[in-house]
């Protein structure tokens, strides 16, 4: 096993850390030259004691990047939890057709996420899209509105569609959590009289809350790392660029193979070190309440 993740996970994350440091680009990178920390920050002296920093770090569209990628985890994770948390309440419910429930809610997380993206561009669409037609039918807006295109809308055009697809990965993640609930807890407290909302906020809140944590790290991860959405939904838009999407222009696109790998290693800095403090902060909070 450790020579499987070796193999495919650490040997690459080595290569890209590596490439970061060189004046890489997609035809010499057998031939790269190490050039230190330049493509993180350079100072560039002009003569006559004027100067100027270059590099990733003083990157104005980097740090966009950054705010829009914690801008979008932050949001999306917000209300994918919330709204997660209510469907898997539901679906733990006993009722008729819970089995039927439980897979059609299933769907919009099955479907692949540009399919997804695709078929929200055009329900989305400035002049052909049903999302338009729809709330100008019911007075809502007075004209079409192009959600992915203005600068105004793009971002919650992203949100939407991607609480859409993913609120069913985090009910189902919620719902395993719910499933180690004892009955007899609830049993116990309606015999006794206690309001279901203080059941829920004293017994069953508390219970659950690791599995939530856990849901909350896996989706976080997905989240800071998202490209797919971005980069079909809303291409080149300084609005929704993120981190993943940022570097792999600079790795492809632009062909800059060393700064796009900078940005690489940033992203996965990054991403680490939020990781680390919502488990530190999940597991204050559950040791706190033991």
């Amino acid at each position: 096993m450790l020579l499987v993740l070796a193999a495919v996970a650490a040997y690459p994350l080595f290569r890209t850390f590596y490439f970061g440091f060189t004046d890489a680009s997609l035809d010499m990178l057998d031939s790269a030259n190490w050039v230190g920390f330049r493509n993180y920050l350079e100072w560039v002296d002009y003569g006559d004691g004027e100067g100027e920093f270059f590099g990733l770090l003083v990157d104005e569209v980097w740090w966009q990047s950054v705010w829009n990628t914690l801008y979008f985890s932050f949001v999306s994770v917000s209300f994918e939890t919330f709204f997660g948390l209510i469907v898997a309440l539901v679906l733990n419910a006993n009722f008729a057709g819970r089995g039927i429930v439980r897979a059609a809610v299933l769907i919009p997380w099955a479907i692949p996420t540009t399919v997804s993206a695709k078929m929200w561009a055009w329900m989305m669409h400035d002049q052909f899209g049903i999302l338009n037609d729809l709330l100008m039918k019911l007075h809502v807006i007075s004209e079409p509105i192009a959600w992915t295109a203005s600068s105004d809308t793009a971002m919650l055009a992203v949100l939407m569609v991607d609480i859409w697809k993913t609120t069913p990965f985090m009910a189902l993640l919620i719902l395993a959590g719910l499933q180690m609930v004892p009955r007899d807890i609830y049993e116990a407290a309606k015999i006794d009289g206690v309001h279901p909302v203080k059941v829920f906020f004293k017994v069953t809140l508390p219970i659950i809350r690791p599995a939530i944590v856990v849901a909350i790290i896996f989706r976080a991860l997905d989240a800071m790392r998202v490209f797919d959405l971005i980069y079909v939904l809303t291409p080149a838009n300084d609005d929704t660029r993120t981190m993943s999407v940022f570097a792999r222009e600079y790795l492809f696109d632009f062909d800059k193979f060393a700064y796009g790998s900078a940005a690489s290693t940033l992203l996965f800095l990054i991403i680490g070190g939020v990781t680390i403090t919502i488990f530190a902060m999940g597991k204050t909070n559950v040791g706190r309440e033991n």
